[in-house]
């Protein structure tokens, strides 16, 4: 399942619905990214992340399809939020269900480096400062997705 969405979210409610029922699934494996209070030597006041409604949800749908076919997992659950944010909120919540926890741990990793480095997301730091600055993956989000180019299927 994937969402984007403004409203924040419980990621152990979330997680919790994914599991479910689901008796096979021996490894739930689950990130939540937030947003930071400190960033460049300054405080953050507000996330702000903008998006295009129907392209995000494409581009993330076809990630996630790439996850499912090379990890051995029985769900997934993607959920991004956009809009505004303030330091402390959950932003992204990405979480796959698997029979045994490599699976569903690689899945979770995979899927969080493309989507630091390909959801089409624009995100802007506000701060205390007055300042605002737009965000750009940095050089280890580049580096971690391209290590799965390098890495055989599990």
């Amino acid at each position: 399942m994937i969402r984007v969405q403004a409203e924040p979210f419980d990621p152990f409610a979330e997680t919790a619905m994914l599991q479910a029922g689901r008796a096979e699934a021996g490894a739930l494996a689950m990130f939540v990214g937030s947003v930071r209070r400190d960033a460049g030597g300054a405080r953050v006041q507000l996330l702000e992340l903008e998006h295009y409604p129907g392209f995000t949800e494409r581009q993330i749908a076809a990630i996630d399809a790439d996850a499912r076919a090379r990890f051995d997992v029985l769900d997934t659950l993607i959920i991004h939020r956009y809009g505004l944010m303030a330091p402390g909120e959950a932003i992204v919540l990405v979480a796959a269900l698997g029979r045994h926890r490599r699976e569903a741990l690689d899945a979770v990793d995979y899927l969080m480096d493309r989507l630091k480095t390909e959801a089409p997301f624009w995100k802007r730091e506000r701060r205390d400062n007055g300042e605002s600055e737009w965000i750009e993956p940095r050089a280890d989000d580049v580096a971690s997705r391209a290590r799965w180019e390098r890495e055989p299927a599990s």
